[in-house]
């Protein structure tokens, strides 16, 4: 692990240099066609990539490519996308977004790759619409209704977070509860409103979630609670938030996670997903499958102050506590890029490589914070900025809850516009439950480690 470590932060150091030199200083209104000469009219284009060399120490009994393997050292592809979106008049906007995501040696590949050759496992990953929507401006600034494939979405800041400015290199994933299940990469098909009332950003959103047809293998997944295969019902979601200081851009629905010191914000939002009959469980006695309503609610406190103008220092900070109801015991087990599959079914509850406990009924609380040092330290080198994450988990199905920490740094060489991070994070490691017990367990505190080195552009 020391060795790969070391191998690590030398690449990404190596790295910087290139992109440095590729990088400009300035990027301003980035790439954008104006259509007329005030900038009233336009179509703004925006591309990047993100690609992770890690070290993951895998969950025990884990086969990666049909071997044994403890530790996994790789390097693979965590987005690549681009986005267009255009305005030929301040009533109108369209925008769409298509990408891919998370291909790696083994896995990623287009559907139905397998074994070797052109299409084997892990080639040619499919393009896919991410978002797609038009909108309409009723009244400037204050409402504006659109409909489509849109990623407006309820329950707290994180779940409509930015890909291209995370304060801890990536979301911690349960921000997005819903993920791949009843939307598609946090996305689905909707109607809604946003605008800001006064110092309130408010967004609301009627959705019709995607069908889940033959959710048996989920059901047994799942612990027995699965998302109903048989339900028609429409979702309603909604966040608002209070902006104390500067007010943020609602002209796309993407949060930024830190501002690298160039606002002063301080907000509190309260958000919310509701979704009547959404989960099923079958109980074991009788066979009889009933269903449950899904709450998800969301409160959360974002700050991003300039500590000191002259020095270009500034903090950081996430906070937010999620209620999280998808009926009895529910939980759902994710891996972000898992190369490893168990030696054998029912060897680790939370399956094999680095999947953990991410979703399930019960409560989250996650905070997340950053420093920017004086820009004096690298002068025009570039930013270090040290962050930290620190998350507790306490799921209805989890005889212990759960306590994660993640600590690295961003270096920003021209904003998130260039820059490399560094972050280790751990993960705790659950047993079935001993005979007359009812839920998972971690009593000696058992956890896995990650290191992730992530480089990253986008124009």
């Amino acid at each position: 692990m020391k060795k790969h470590f070391l191998l690590i932060c030398l690449l990404g150091l190596g790295l910087g240099s290139n992109l440095w030199a590729q990088g400009s200083e300035t990027y301003g209104k980035g790439l954008r066609i104006n259509l007329n000469e005030d900038g009233s009219k336009y179509i703004r284009f925006i591309t990047w990539h993100q690609f992770w060399t890690r070290m993951i120490e895998n969950n025990p009994g884990t086969a990666v490519n049909g071997e044994v393997q403890k530790t996994t050292f790789d390097v693979g592809l965590r987005r690549s996308r681009f986005l267009w979106y255009a305005q030929i008049s301040p009533k109108f906007l369209i925008l769409t977004h298509i990408g891919i995501n998370n291909q790696t040696f083994v896995n990623g590949g287009a559907s139905g790759s397998a074994g070797t050759g052109g299409y084997g496992v892990g080639k040619k990953p499919q393009l896919f619409i991410h978002d797609m929507w038009t909108e309409y401006a009723i009244v400037k600034d204050k409402l504006s209704i659109g409909t489509g494939l849109h990623y407006w979405n309820g329950i707290s800041r994180q779940a409509n977070a930015s890909t291209l400015n995370f304060l801890a290199v990536d979301a911690p994933i349960f921000n997005w509860p819903l993920i791949e299940e009843s939307d598609q990469f946090a996305r689905q098909f909707g109607i809604y409103a946003k605008g800001k009332l006064g110092k309130i950003d408010y967004r609301i959103a009627l959705n019709k979630p995607f069908a889940t047809p033959g959710d048996t293998a989920v059901m047994n997944r799942n612990l027995g609670r699965a998302y109903s295969s048989n339900n028609n019902n429409w979702a309603f979601a909604g966040y608002t938030a209070y902006e104390f200081f500067d007010k943020e851009s609602n002209v796309l629905p993407f949060t930024v996670g830190t501002y690298v010191g160039t606002k002063k914000i301080l907000t509190l939002g309260f958000g919310w997903h509701i979704h009547p009959n959404a989960t099923a469980l079958r109980e074991v006695r009788d066979g009889e499958t009933k269903k449950h309503d899904m709450r998800l609610f969301g409160l959360d406190l974002f700050m991003d102050l300039p500590m000191n103008k002259d020095k270009g220092t500034a903090f950081t900070l996430y906070s937010v506590y999620y209620n999280y109801n998808f009926g009895p015991n529910y939980m759902r087990s994710i891996g972000i890029m898992n190369e490893g599959v168990p030696l054998k079914t029912g060897s680790l509850p939370q399956g094999g490589g680095n999947a953990q406990f991410h979703i399930g009924t019960g409560s989250i609380f996650y905070t997340e914070a950053g420093y920017l040092l004086p820009k004096s330290l690298l002068g025009k080198a570039g930013k270090i900025q040290p962050i930290g994450t620190l998350t507790y988990k306490n799921f209805e199905y989890l005889a212990d809850p759960s306590l994660q920490y993640g600590v690295g740094f961003n270096y920003f060489m021209d904003g998130h516009h260039a820059k490399i991070s560094l972050k280790y994070q751990n993960r705790p490691l659950y047993a079935a439950p001993l005979p007359g017990e009812k839920a998972f367990r971690n009593p000696d505190k058992k956890s896995a480690g990650e290191l992730i080195l992530q480089t990253m552009i986008y124009l």
